[in-house]
């Protein structure tokens, strides 16, 4: 499986698993406000909506990485160029795969500690469920980074030079072609009044004589 097609699977899947998130909490959160405007208060809503929005944060997280969405200063970085670029590139990306490691090391012994206990709104509901979003969101950041790392070090495009073998097309065409046509309507006017002055002179030449045989008369 190559890395173009594992990136499209995960994208996938977290996009899936946020919208439903997003629709489960907004659900939640409408009928918790309808109960307590009736006076009958649901006790669980509260929780439960915090949890919704604590894995939609790292879920969505994870789908921000993969598409390198998150805060940074990619203009500073396509400034730099060739072994500077690569090595600031790749010092960033060591820190962060560091700390999202970090963290799911971390979580993972959180779901250690909080083991046997429960929410306390529903009791049936064990808090290691709630928690595992924990080292599951931070695993997942881990492989959005890595599969969209090929983009990050990727130098940008030089974007606006001609392709190899063509040649940029003139910027002012239409004065080209206006000139075109006033040159040829130049040419024709020229011709045209030379004609004109050359059929008067054939035609006052062909008079001349005609005159001079009346005077003679």
């Amino acid at each position: 499986m190559t890395a173009g097609v594992a990136r499209d699977g995960l994208r996938r899947f977290l996009e899936v698993v946020v919208l439903a998130l997003m629709a489960a909490l907004a659900c939640v959160v409408v009928v918790g406000v309808g109960f307590r405007k009736a006076g009958a208060s649901l006790v669980w809503y509260d929780e439960v909506a915090s949890i919704l929005l604590a894995w939609l944060t790292y879920y969505g997280a994870a789908l921000a990485a993969l598409h390198r969405a998150h805060i940074g200063v990619p203009t500073l970085v396509d400034k730099l160029r060739g072994r500077a670029r690569t090595a600031v590139v790749l010092l960033a990306e060591a820190s962060v795969l560091g700390f999202f490691g970090v963290l799911a090391w971390a979580g993972v012994r959180v779901l250690a500690v909080l083991g046997g206990t429960s929410l306390v709104s529903l009791p049936w509901v064990p808090t290691s469920i709630a928690q595992s979003v924990i080292p599951i969101g931070a695993v997942l950041f881990i492989a959005a980074q890595l599969l969209s790392m090929p983009e990050a070090l990727a130098a940008p495009g030089a974007g606006g030079a001609p392709a190899a073998g063509t040649t940029a097309s003139p910027p002012d065409g239409g004065d080209s072609g206006a000139e075109a046509r006033d040159y040829g309507g130049g040419e024709r006017g020229a011709e045209g009044e030379a004609g004109a002055l050359d059929g008067g002179g054939s035609a006052t030449a062909g008079r001349e004589p005609d005159r001079g045989a009346e005077e003679v008369e």
